[in-house]
């Protein structure tokens, strides 16, 4: 097989030792040399070469995105997808249409609504639910997948009776005057209901997990970490279809695997660790949650909520238990990932950590998104890694303002400091709950805003530049995964993954020209992606 020669393209390689090139030449899979046109053309040109034309296009490293649920992206193509939807009028009208094609006692299952993008900010009621769909139960995760939807007919199906226990940790929330239920179920509660949701067959999940993966690589990623055992029926059926699809039929994403701590023995078992795996496959950290989110004040703070002076929110664990978990997965040699976005859920972490030897691989702590001065420091070490999403800003604000008040605003989001603090940072969606497009999460990152706000951003002194941005989406990816030898700058020797982009996203007048940016390639091994 011969080399491939990408030229006349302004590369912008992450690499200080040649920060801007014209050409790279790849050769199985691997970037052999890299310079200017002329020098590379005259050094290679000559070895039954293919010479592809960029045309002057903006190239990076190739795309990853640090935390999302490809899963979740699969379960887009095959139930009813509310991201995005900015009326409750049209949540329900598509619940409406959905449910014409429903069968009686089949259930209606769909995800991603968000009533803070409808104007009167309040959700269906039990009783609007059941005028839409009154012959089906209906299960609908809001887009944080900590608080769901459900009717009249999927209460009667979970057996719902005032007295029922609930699952520790979660809540089914009534009318304060009727003491019925709202229609609203909040974190574990859900358990009552998925228990008696069939669940999607093998090639029903394998085949929304390929459209999921070709769709992540027409938004020019060419790396994921992604969490999904939970979804996708367990460890031992998860890793199968990834194995599948990379590894027999070939789809070029590369894809780490964050597995949940249930699965942990399943993992010893099978003799797999962090690591385990090739260069396209691997297993990655254990996946753990220290609290819940803003959204349902479920989100662990160190000061009660602004808005309910009363609340501090949850933390998903005790501190022993949280302790032995950690502790489990140290004895096997293993990286945690844990979800934190509250100050105390952060702190709690920490304190357990610190209590253990780093191990070869970094530990990550995903969210971030509240901080407190004290506790950046203790972020910064080689070991530590902060998995930050920065399209939560969009998501969150205004309303999370009135969830912790004003003078918390300076530690929330707070990339920024993080960065200048040296704490190693990664760029992720946490799709389905954000959109997967990483030009959107690097538009987040250097706006603090959303397209259509008319202002300099939440908290602008927590913008990051756009050269940081794009950063934290190539070669932060590669430190979460301890890769940063083999991806996330253009450099030889490396894996040869790029992404092309129609304009310069490091010389744009506006930072709102990034969303009429289009990806023109995803290159994953040295080869242009058909997707």
């Amino acid at each position: 097989m011969g080399k491939t020669i990408y030229t006349n393209g302004v590369f912008h390689t992450l690499d200080s030792k040649h920060p801007l090139v014209e050409t790279v030449v790849v050769e199985n899979g691997k970037i052999v040399d890299l310079g200017s046109h002329q020098d590379m053309v005259l050094q290679w040109g000559r070895s039954h070469s293919t010479v592809i034309d960029l045309q002057g296009k903006m190239v990076t490293p190739g795309l990853i995105d640090s935390h999302l649920h490809l899963s979740g992206v699969a379960f887009h193509f095959l139930d009813l997808n509310l991201t995005g939807v900015n009326s409750k009028r049209e949540m329900l009208d598509r619940i409406k249409e959905r449910a014409r094609n429903v069968k009686p006692g089949h259930w209606l299952v769909g995800m991603g609504w968000d009533e803070n993008l409808f104007e009167s900010g309040t959700t269906p009621t039990i009783e609007e639910l059941d005028q839409v769909a009154p012959h089906c139960p209906i299960y609908l995760k809001r887009i944080c997948h900590h608080a769901f939807l459900v009717n009249s007919k999927a209460l009667e199906i979970a057996n719902y009776h005032p007295n029922i226990t609930i699952p520790q940790g979660g809540s089914v929330v009534v009318d304060s005057l009727t003491h019925q239920p709202t229609g609203l179920i909040l974190e574990s509660a859900s358990k009552l209901f998925t228990a008696h949701i069939p669940e999607k067959t093998y090639e029903e999940l394998k085949d929304g997990l390929a459209q999921a993966m070709k769709f992540a690589i027409k938004k020019g990623l060419t790396g994921v970490h992604t969490n999904d055992p939970a979804y996708l029926g367990g460890f031992d059926q998860t890793y199968q279809m990834y194995d599948e699809l990379i590894n027999g039929e070939g789809i070029g994403l590369r894809c780490n695997l964050l597995i949940d701590f249930p699965y942990l023995e399943r993992l010893k078992e099978r003799r797999m660790r962090a690591g385990y795996g090739n260069e396209k496959l691997q297993i990655g950290a254990i996946k753990m949650f220290a609290d819940g989110a803003f959204g349902g004040r479920t989100a662990l703070l160190s000061l009660p909520y602004q808005d309910a002076p009363t609340q501090w929110g949850e933390a998903m664990h005790d501190q022993e238990t949280l302790y032995q978990m950690v502790k489990s997965v140290r004895e096997h040699n293993m990286p945690i990932a844990v979800h934190t976005i509250g100050d105390q859920a952060l702190e709690n972490v920490l304190n357990i950590l610190d209590q253990f030897p780093d191990v070869e691989l970094r530990d990550r702590i995903i969210h971030v998104s509240l901080l407190r001065a004290d506790l950046v420091s203790r972020l910064a070490k080689p070991s530590r890694i902060a998995d930050i999403q920065p399209r939560f800003i969009v998501g969150d604000y205004p309303w999370i303002l009135d969830r912790i008040g004003e003078e918390r605003e300076e530690f929330l989001y707070a990339w920024k400091t993080l960065q200048t603090a040296g704490v190693l940072c990664a760029g992720g969606s946490d799709a389905p709950v954000e959109p997967i497009d990483p030009l959107l999460g690097i538009h987040a990152a250097g706006t603090r805003r959303a397209a259509v706000d008319q202002h300099n951003g939440w908290n602008e002194k927590e913008k990051l530049s756009m050269y940081d941005a794009v950063k934290l989406f190539t070669l932060g990816g590669a430190y979460a995964t301890n890769e940063e030898h083999v991806k996330g700058t253009l450099s030889r020797g490396k894996f040869a993954d790029m992404t092309v982009f129609s304009k310069n996203l490091l010389n744009l007048e506006e930072p709102d020209e990034l969303l009429q940016t289009n990806i023109e390639m995803t290159i994953i091994d040295g080869k242009i992606q058909e997707v």
